[in-house]
């Protein structure tokens, strides 16, 4: 278990980092040393589960939402889960890692676009469609302006993705082996977190918001948030280009 622990990433996002992460931990107990599991079928598996609860969304009904959000939450464990597999084994690929990251963006799209309409279907109104897609487009946005300027650093400087990784390194604060007071501590300084509004805190919120039948609310929330912080990368990234651009850009 201390093993499987130190798998788990360090800065986890807030959902994930005190409930369907520690949730994948017990998980990969079970499974990590079963040869026939591996990361990237745990990948696809995530990925399917993620999409029967968007057809749950779709087609409606209470019963359907409370499926829904229990399948929501069991593929992010398993998106945590293969990520932690890979680390414990040893066996961590940029292969396994693209498809994990891309299966995540278009997950997000599925059960969002998904609300979107099953908001529609209860108020007639094209407008939870509307949010949904803002929210969507948005969202999209926070990555796209991170690996764009990724791309222009890296024109400026080759060397930039070693930088960036040193100035990322993390430690470990709680957990196994720390008091509870320490682990108390570290429950508190995450919470902040969830004014993030990423990923972890969709699967909260949507889950929530299925059980309540609260979905144009939360689709207001979503799309207000991911607004915000589209808009806010988008111009941090500009002007961290714009502060380091001493040395000119090969074209």
């Amino acid at each position: 278990m201390a093993q499987l622990w130190a798998t788990k990433t360090k800065d986890d996002e807030w959902w994930s980092s005190f409930v369907t992460s520690p949730l994948a931990i017990a998980a990969n107990y079970a499974a990590v040393e079963l040869p026939w599991i591996t990361p990237n079928r745990i990948t696809a598996m995530s990925f399917l589960v993620a999409v029967v609860a968007a057809i749950c969304v779709v087609i409606g009904g209470f019963s359907n939402f409370v499926i829904a959000a229990t399948l929501i939450h069991l593929s992010h464990i398993l998106d945590c889960m293969d990520g932690q597999m890979a680390r414990y084994r040893k066996t961590s690929s940029a292969t396994g890692s693209y498809f994990d990251r891309m299966t995540d963006q278009v997950q997000v799209t599925l059960w969002f676009g998904a609300a979107g309409y099953a908001a529609y279907s209860q108020t007639m109104s094209v407008f939870p469609v509307l949010l949904a897609l803002i929210g969507i487009g948005f969202y999209g946005l926070r990555g796209y302006t991170k690996y764009v300027a990724l791309e222009v650093e890296m024109t400026r400087d080759p060397d930039y993705l070693v930088t960036i990784a040193n100035q990322k390194k993390i430690e470990i604060i709680a957990g196994l082996g720390f008091s509870l007071g320490a682990n108390l501590t570290w429950f508190a300084r995450e919470q902040p977190k969830f004014l993030l509004f990423s990923e972890g805190v969709f699967i909260f919120m949507l889950s929530a918001a299925l059980l309540l039948n609260a979905l144009e609310p939360m689709l207001w929330i979503f799309a207000a948030s991911q607004v915000f912080w589209g808009l806010y990368r988008g111009i941090q990234h500009g002007l961290e280009i714009h502060k380091n651009t001493g040395l000119p850009i090969q074209k």
